[in-house]
């Protein structure tokens, strides 16, 4: 693999980097970012530019210059409509996370800044008599990418359709790795999938497509350290009537303050382990609740193909806990097999998915904001 790829992928208080060249990785660096740099902006896409002035300076530091980056990938982010695989970032896609059109979360910043970088690149190219290919910047696999099958996304209501949000760009990556590890040349697996981080989300891949899935961010799935998950309706409604609260501070306590956060103040569940061990049968009863919901919903998935599976995969951060691997494995492993590929590598699938577009191979999409659904290829 020739070339040299810049990865980016914001979250609320980092920005996460990763420079690699030849397909080697040179180095990945998490930026912090402090709640005072933070606080000074209003709107979180008005850090575009302390964030992309951020990675500059890190680069600069390591010694890599604009005359050395070849192609930028970013994580994606919320805007549909679309299907997995790579985008190259055009003047839609930033309208949309710009105005957040589709949803706001920080991953809008990826895409954003990395089309910046890639312009600053080609810029100095030009400036400098460079001749060589222009930059451009992509993301792979955004978190909206939508391939249900049509009564998989059929809801109680009419006002309520399922809809898809996933970890997709982990997820696929990690189907990879396992297709690799295995010997197989083409996607012909079905595989169940079920990241565990902060966010859950478990989805359905078959030959190549998330056929299902949950929406790990909307309050469907399973809980997690720090989110609800699937509430019933009525103490719902009845919490959203009778609590005082308004629309955000209800969000909030699904989003963020439910889960583990709710019950005992933490959403590290290293600690609720370590609690567990010394006797609380409370952080114990809890930690067992929560793999118990995630094998439900894993054996859930498993009925929509008639429990034609071939995999079960585990991933994300919470798959380094023997625990909890062990309790959804025995749980689950009726239905297929179960591996686990711990951590999130969100930074080494981007760079992937860089070398496909240096090399070609890879299907190249265009978004389209006004479409109704997903554009064909470029």
């Amino acid at each position: 693999m020739k070339g040299r790829v810049l990865a980016i992928n914001t979250g609320s208080t980092s920005t996460k980097i990763g420079y690699y060249k030849d397909g080697k990785t040179l180095f990945t660096q998490s930026l912090e970012h402090s709640a005072e740099e933070t606080g000074r902006f209003s709107h979180v896409m008005d850090q575009d530019h302390l964030r992309r002035d951020a990675i500059m300076d890190f680069l600069e530091q390591e010694g890599i210059g604009l005359d050395a980056i070849d192609i930028v990938m970013a994580r994606g982010g919320l805007f549909s409509p679309v299907i997995t695989g790579v985008y190259r970032v055009n003047r839609d896609m930033r309208d949309v996370l710009l105005t957040c059109r589709d949803g706001i979360h920080a991953c809008n910043l990826s895409a954003v800044i990395a089309d910046d970088i890639a312009d600053m690149v080609n810029e100095y190219r030009h400036e400098h008599g460079i001749e060589a290919t222009a930059c451009r910047a992509y993301i792979a696999d955004p978190p909206m990418a939508d391939e249900m099958l049509p009564e998989c996304r059929i809801g109680g209501l009419p006002e309520f359709p399922r809809r898809a949000f996933l970890h997709a760009l982990n997820s696929r990556a990690t189907v990879r790795k396992y297709l690799r590890d295995h010997g197989h040349t083409t996607n012909d697996v079905t595989a169940i999938v079920a990241h565990m981080g902060g966010g859950i989300t478990v989805t359905l891949h078959r030959n190549g497509q998330v056929i299902d899935t949950n929406n790990g961010l909307g309050g469907d799935g399973p809980f997690t350290p720090e989110r609800a998950g699937s509430c019933p309706a009525f103490p719902l409604i009845e919490m959203c009537f009778r609590s005082g609260l308004d629309e955000a501070q209800v969000k909030k306590k699904v989003l963020g303050q439910g889960g583990a956060v709710a019950f005992f103040g933490t959403n590290d569940l290293r600690e609720l382990e370590q609690r567990a061990a010394a006797g609380d049968e409370a952080c114990s009863t809890w930690l067992k609740a929560f793999s118990l919901n995630v094998a439900k919903y894993v054996a859930s998935l498993a009925a929509t193909v008639d429990g034609q599976v071939d995999i079960i995969l585990l991933t994300g951060g919470i798959a380094h806990d023997s625990r909890i691997v062990g309790d959804i494995r025995r749980r689950t492993a009726f239905i297929a097999p179960v591996e686990v590929y711990a951590g999130e590598n969100e930074l080494d699938s981007l760079a992937e998915n860089g070398y496909h577009i240096l090399e070609g191979t890879v299907r190249i999409h265009r978004y389209d904001k006004n479409a109704l659904v997903p554009d064909e290829s470029e």
